[in-house]
């Protein structure tokens, strides 16, 4: 349960040493199905670029293994050898389409996030032994959403296939009949057509897969206030953690302030550059300044003002001296008491009057 509220209080943007620190242990944003489509788009390019030269360099060697299957010993070391130079013709073939897709494979790891070496994932962990923690695995959120996901991929790229497939039933049908030699133009023909679809259906799976890895891998570094101002302990008043904790607390101090105009009794504005909410009742020493800012901030008290139809007195001179010498939630000074006294004095008698109105009209 403790867990639980700290993931809930964690609201805060992470800062980018808590970047800096997951990168180090190996957590990072990665998204599985970018390494797919490397893997499938350099496959579709080795099948237009290299098909010809591999088709023909394993046929070669077919066509001289059967040409000349007499002459073997298959005897003893005899079929060692030959066993070996076959994989030498094999591995001679197939080597540069396979360095190439380990090197496609790579590249999608590398183009989502820079090289890191870590060996904290190898560090033993009971979690991941755990029955418990593997059955909530198993059945998280998470979980869940990987599996729909598999599921609508596969039904995406079933009825692509399927459509791609489908006006060639008749030809597929008569392959049977055919001779190898023509085979294998009209099965590479469509096979390229084949991955060329996957490849774009799975550019697009990738990209939102990415986005959606991405953004969860963002959430799981949130910080809650306190782990923010104990970073900012550790790392000894850090520019970027003073910056962000500073930011934050003028958001709540402006979402506070914002909260209570509605509650003041006047806004004294210099029409478009300043605005201070003041606050007056009975009994008080002196009106309290609930709200005050500048250009934005002085418009947007304007318009909390009015859409709870706080009275906005406009009086350029004190809105100035009054943003200047008073604090939020302080009292005013004693030099503007006259000047404050005169406006909220204006301002009860056009409430008095109002009041007046609405009772006369009622009769």
């Amino acid at each position: 349960m403790a867990e639980e509220r700290d993931d809930h209080n964690k609201s805060e943007d992470p800062t980018q040493k808590r970047l800096e620190d997951a990168l180090k242990r190996g957590d990072v944003a990665k998204s599985q199905e970018i390494n797919t489509w490397f893997v499938l788009a350099a496959a579709a390019l080795l099948l237009m670029v290299f098909a010809g030269s591999m088709s023909h360099g394993l046929a070669a060697t077919m066509r001289g293994l059967l040409a000349n299957s007499y002459q073997f010993q298959i005897e003893g070391r005899g079929f060692l050898l030959v066993v070996r130079n076959i994989g030498i013709e094999v591995i001679a073939a197939v080597a540069i389409p396979l360095l190439l897709l380990m090197l496609a494979a790579i590249a999608g790891n590398m183009i989502q996030h820079r090289l890191v070496w870590t060996g904290e994932l190898l560090k033993p962990k009971f979690s991941k032994i755990s029955p418990m923690a593997g059955f909530k695995r198993l059945f998280s959120k998470l979980a869940l959403m990987n599996f729909v996901k598999g599921v609508l991929k596969l039904a995406l790229l079933g009825a692509v296939m399927t459509a791609l497939l489908w006006p060639e039933r008749t030809r597929l049908e008569s392959l049977v009949t055919l001779d190898a030699v023509a085979i294998l133009p009209m099965t590479q023909a469509l096979s390229l057509q084949l991955l060329g679809a996957v490849v774009a259906i799975m550019a697009i799976v990738a990209a939102a897969d990415f986005f959606f890895q991405y953004r969860q891998w963002f959430e799981r570094q949130k910080m809650s206030f306190q782990e923010l101002k104990q970073e900012f302990k550790d790392t000894d008043g850090d520019p970027h953690v003073k910056a962000k904790i500073r930011q934050i607390r003028e958001g709540r101090m402006r979402k506070r302030m914002m909260a209570s105009v509605p509650q003041a009794t006047v806004v004294i504005t210099n029409p478009t550059h300043y605005a201070v909410a003041l606050k007056y009742d009975r009994g008080m020493s002196a009106p309290l300044c609930v709200a005050k800012g500048v250009d934005a901030i002085a418009l947007k008290i304007r318009e909390v003002a009015i859409e709870n139809s706080v009275p906005v007195v406009e009086n350029p001179p004190l809105a100035r001296a009054l943003h200047s010498s008073v604090a939020i939630d302080g009292e005013i000074p004693a030099e503007h008491y006259q000047a404050v006294a005169e406006v909220i004095g204006y301002v009860m008698r056009l409430n008095r009057s109002a009041v007046g109105a609405r009772g006369a009209g009622a009769r």
